[in-house]
């Protein structure tokens, strides 16, 4: 079994999915309050956890979280390089290099032949389904699972989803021991939950800690995110481990941790089960996951370009592109257009709208609360079911800037250029140069953007750029819709 170092990325944290196989990375808490009459607040009582600590939460869950081990064939290394999908992600999310990308053929840390992982899993029904990561079982040809009163049986791989990186593999078996679902909605930061699993191949290891975050997203990780933060030790191994409240019941699967050495560093995070529980069902019913489509681009707001769309504060889901023939487009959604609420919920950020709109069962009406040039509307859409090949609501990253927009070049945007550059066609203007630390660069320019509009006026050609330029005035805000890498993204300067 190889052993697969976290990755450090330059003085900064690496982030790292918790398979020991590819690092990627009823006692209830309750409070009293003390009554005191000389102050109008009172103070919480926090209780002390039971004297035996959590023993019967233990016994409960350890029979049902299984060890994992793969094999697969496949040229590999020793863990000093990681695959390029990930090795994308991890540089999309930090923006800088993120270790080397493979090495040559006499590299003595290289070899051929069978690679075996291991990680954990949940079993979920009594009848041999288990939930675990997709990062565990991934390109798998043979999967054994190995229960803690130590029978062994070969897994069968029931369906898989990249996008959340969950699993569901299914053992020949029945009478086992399962683990009872929890409502991760519930749960508070600061509640205590247990991690359990199998780091390091230790198996049945139980630790303790509190939530520290929830709903975390903009990660990176994985496509689609609303994580547990805790900081119960997790570390390589864990990966499909369960995470459980102080009832025994399962919250979320543990996934992924932050750290500088490649260990535990008090910063894990679990897949809370609010998104596991339907992807689990929908493996379990079909072998793959149905999410509802809306057919957009999205991007989150902040200060600068709220003031651009002439929006009070910055929350709310800022629509960069429409997708032809989609749900968005039949229902009359517009490029510039701010979803503040869904379905009677409010929309905080781009984030929040992708969890709600991919929980949507396909075919369901959905009442919108867009702001659209400064004005709140109503608007109706029918969700539809999302293509394969489609990256629903994919988060692009938003620039942030106080600085003037300066020190750039573009030219006209021909038909070979925008061939090279994934266009369709060949409106707007190609970012040829932008200098280092100038209102440009500061603002997110960068060489070969596409910039199609200027204060929502389109510029199809570098005339057009010059004449909208002169007419910007100093002292305010300029709104640029850019394409970049075939996404739509608005970028907000103050010149």
């Amino acid at each position: 079994m190889s052993s697969h170092p976290y990755r450090t990325i330059g003085s900064v944290i690496g982030i790292g999915l918790v398979s020991g196989a590819l690092i990627w990375g009823d006692h209830s808490l309750t409070t009293s309050y003390a009554s005191n009459a000389s102050s109008p607040t009172p103070m919480p009582v926090v209780v002390a956890p039971p004297a035996n600590g959590f023993t019967e939460v233990a016994k409960q869950v350890t029979p049902a979280v299984v060890n994992i081990t793969t094999v697969m064939t496949e040229k590999v290394s020793d863990g000093f390089s990681v695959p390029d999908e990930l090795r994308d992600r991890m540089e999309e999310f930090f923006g800088k290099p993120f270790g080397p990308r493979g090495r040559g053929p006499s590299d003595p840390f290289e070899h051929r032949g069978p690679r075996r992982g291991q990680g954990s899993g949940v079993i979920i029904s009594s009848d041999g389904y288990i939930l675990t990561n997709n990062h565990v079982i991934a390109k798998a040809r043979e999967v054994n699972v190995t229960l803690p009163d130590k029978r062994e049986f070969k897994g069968k791989i029931v369906g898989a989803d990249p996008k959340s990186d969950l699993a569901v593999v299914k053992i020949d078996a029945q009478d086992l021991p399962a683990v009872l679902w929890g409502d991760a909605s519930t749960l508070q930061v600061g509640e205590y939950v247990l991690a359990v699993g199998n780091p390091f191949g230790l198996n049945s290891t139980v630790t303790l800690g509190i939530v520290s975050a929830v709903g975390r997203g903009h990660m990176g990780i994985t496509q689609y995110e609303d994580f547990i933060q805790t900081d119960a030790a997790i570390n390589p191994g864990n990966s499909g481990g369960a995470l459980v409240n102080t009832k025994g019941e399962l919250v979320g699967i543990n996934t992924a941790i932050f750290s500088q050495t490649g260990g535990y560093q008090g910063v894990g995070f679990a897949v809370s089960t609010t998104m596991a529980k339907p992807i689990y069902e929908s493996l379990v019913k079909g072998g793959k996951v149905v999410r509802g489509f809306l057919g957009i681009g999205i991007q989150d707001l902040n200060q600068d370009l709220a003031k651009s769309f002439n929006i009070k504060d910055s929350k709310g889901a800022l629509i960069s592109d429409v997708k032809e023939d989609s749900p968005a487009e039949q229902a009359g959604l517009k490029q510039g257009d701010v979803i503040i609420q869904y379905d009677s919920i409010p929309v905080e950020d781009g984030v929040a709208l992708q969890r709600l709109v991919t929980k949507t069962s396909v075919g369901t009406k959905v009442s919108l609360k867009v702001i659209r040039d400064g004005q709140e509307r109503e608007m109706t859409v029918r969700i539809g079911e999302q293509p394969d090949e489609t990256k629903v609501a994919k988060k692009v990253e938003r620039a942030e800037t106080d600085t003037a927009l300066s020190g750039f070049a573009v030219e006209d945007l021909d038909q070979e250029t925008a061939k090279e550059l994934g266009l369709s066609g060949k409106r707007g203007v190609v970012v040829t140069r932008v200098a280092p630390d100038s209102g440009a660069d500061k603002v997110g320019l960068m060489p070969g953007d596409v910039i199609r509009e200027i204060n929502r006026q389109p510029i199809k050609s570098v005339k057009d750029f010059e004449k909208v330029s002169s007419d910007v005035k100093k002292g305010g805000n300029v709104l640029i819709l850019v394409n970049r890498r075939g996404n739509s993204l608005f970028l907000s300067a103050k010149v």
